[in-house]
């Protein structure tokens, strides 16, 4: 099989031979990296998790301080937003170093 697509002239090309091959060559360099279906759980799962685990440890730390030290305002809700927060900050992080990522090639 073919791992290069083959070369023509640009000026002999129609508009579907034009698309057909980019779409070959695109189909090509997703072969070569290996980034599949468990590449895209993976990365579902690691933005899920970057959020996931803010919140509870905010949530967390909330009802300690609301247990320990009680006062007007409720830690548990602040803490609580305060982690998604930083989560959703984390998880854009990774989905936009993974683009780059994917742009690169």
């Amino acid at each position: 099989m073919h791992d290069e697509p083959i070369r023509t002239d640009p000026a002999d090309e129609s508009p579907l031979a034009t698309t057909v091959g980019r779409k070959a060559a695109r189909k090509l360099r997703a072969r070569r990296s290996r980034q599949g279906v468990w590449f895209g759980l993976g990365m579902m799962g690691l933005v899920g998790w970057s959020v996931v685990v803010p919140t509870l440890l905010g949530a967390a730390l909330g009802t300690w301080l609301d247990s320990h030290h009680a006062g007007r305002h409720a830690w548990t809700l602040a803490l609580l937003v305060a982690g998604l927060c930083v989560g959703c900050v984390n998880a854009w992080y990774w989905v936009a170093r993974e683009a780059a990522a994917v742009g690169e090639d």
